[in-house]
């Protein structure tokens, strides 16, 4: 059996999905939120879902943490890796609870997923498969210094790819400096961002 690591951030704990975290995902997949990520679903469908990303774990070594608030326990989404039958590269994804857009959670979540993937299984580079519509997705994939490979191989040809940077390129660059320094404004009660709402 594969154990799962925890992944501790600055506002949040990443975890392997338990069958406690299922409602909020199943209300999240019922929801017009999922429309960019093959949503809305039913409810065998969402069962089906949330089943395979607590067996992806054992099946690849790898697979999607359930984001923790740290202080509060309270589940906000998932992020990590996923890579199932048919997925032509291992993929860095993730999704939040509606009710939680805007807060920076998903940026430190999945920083710290990749940062994992890079340094601890020693993965050389991840995509991210996007729906083109999904601007939230979009923007956000670009902050994580993602850049749109038009070469690369889609899932379904709805969906756009977006390569990113290799952990050579990630090291102590400006761009990871970036990063940490956005993540650190989102933690600062006093910080209200203002424009669009970014996860």
């Amino acid at each position: 059996m594969t154990e799962i690591p925890v992944i501790e951030t600055r506002r949040l704990v990443l975890r392997g999905p338990e069958p406690e975290d299922y409602p909020s995902f199943k209300a999240t997949f019922a929801s017009y939120r999922s429309r960019y990520m093959g949503g809305p679903l039913n409810a065998y469908e969402t069962w089906m879902l949330y089943a395979a990303e607590i067996g992806h774990w054992q099946i690849r070594g790898f697979g999607m943490w359930m984001i923790h608030d740290r202080a509060t326990d309270a589940t906000y989404g998932m992020a990590g890796g996923w890579f199932p039958a048919l997925w032509p590269e291992r993929e860095i994804a993730w999704f939040i609870w509606p009710d939680v857009a805007g807060r920076g959670i998903a940026l430190e979540a999945v920083d710290a997923a990749r940062r994992h993937y890079y340094e601890a299984q020693g993965w050389d580079g991840a995509v991210s498969y996007l729906d083109p519509y999904d601007l939230d997705s979009v923007r956000l994939a670009e902050r994580l210094g993602a850049v749109k490979d038009r070469e690369a191989t889609t899932i379904d040809k709805d969906d756009v790819v977006y390569r990113h940077p290799t952990p050579e390129n990630l090291r102590n660059s400006q761009l990871a400096d970036g990063i940490a320094l956005e993540i650190a404004h989102y933690a600062d009660p006093a910080f209200t961002p203002k424009g669009w709402a970014l996860d």
